[in-house]
């Protein structure tokens, strides 16, 4: 099963590229995965060149979501119990940066953990998502 529709991946190819060009470049994650069996939950903002590098916000279940790089050859591959495989939340949209959601997360622990904050946050004073720590 493909996760990414050609659209989306042009999206994170022009992530990505912007990223190269300037490496300041803070982007919106554009995509979410996620284990729906379980609590792994991937935030991608880009694709690299290979057309299977990606680049995100990685949170495994244990505690210690982490920036970095991961393969979507990888992910896609993954066997879940019951037949099952990681899915694409096709509702996913969010008005927060990358850096935003990583803060969060670390502070949390985990990004559904940080979903509730920032929508908390967010919905309670739209304001107060520049008080996290950077």
């Amino acid at each position: 099963m493909k996760l990414l529709s050609p659209g989306i991946r042009s999206l994170l190819a022009a992530n990505f590229e912007h990223c190269v060009r300037n490496p300041r470049f803070d982007p919106f994650p554009l995509v979410r995965l996620f284990n729906p069996t379980g609590r792994a939950v991937w935030l991608v903002s880009e694709l690299y060149a290979d057309d299977d590098t990606l680049y995100g916000l990685a949170d495994l279940g244990f505690g210690y979501p982490e920036l970095g790089i991961f393969s979507l050859r990888e992910i896609e591959a993954i066997d879940l119990p019951l037949g099952m495989k990681v899915a694409r939340d096709l509702a996913f949209a969010t008005r927060h940066r990358l850096s935003v959601w990583a803060e969060a997360s670390r502070l949390t622990g985990s990004i559904p953990d940080a979903a509730d904050l920032l929508n908390r946050l967010t919905r309670e004073d739209p304001g107060a998502i520049k008080l996290l720590p950077r």
